[in-house]
């Protein structure tokens, strides 16, 4: 019977290390200082939730069908997956450099100071102008 390695140590919490590999075919045995990998060092709540999600190609509705939960709570479980695999850093979307001017264009249309025809142009003006840096 195999058990799965334990990733924290039971007395103070820590990430343990694997310093002994062995092959049962031929008796090798190899040590040193191994990391494991992020797969390994998840909890077996997070380990079975990414088997499952996998198991069902990535869709969140055969997910909540196959362990009969709800789609916040699908959500919830693969945000607990992410961070359990350290990859919980929410990226957040470039700055549009040109929100501010959209914003004052759309502004000074609703006060009525600019025409729409004028606020079009303008607009597609800013849109060119991003166009081109790119």
């Amino acid at each position: 019977m195999h058990y799965h390695a334990p990733s924290r140590c039971p007395v103070c919490g820590h990430t343990m290390e694997i310093t002994r590999l062995h092959c049962e075919t031929c008796n090798t045995e190899l040590t040193g200082k191994f990391t494991p990998c992020r797969f390994c060092m998840l909890e077996e709540k997070h380990l079975q939730f990414v088997e499952v999600f996998l198991r069902c190609r990535g869709s969140i509705k055969e997910v909540e069908k196959a362990l009969g939960v709800s789609y916040p709570t699908v959500r919830n479980m693969m945000d607990a997956a992410l961070t359990a695999l350290g990859f919980d850093e929410k990226t957040e979307p470039a700055a549009d450099p040109n929100e501010e001017k959209r914003q004052a264009i759309l502004a000074r249309l609703s006060s009525h100071e600019i025409d729409v025809e004028t606020a079009v142009q303008q607009l597609s003006g800013l849109k060119e102008e991003m166009n081109d840096e790119q």
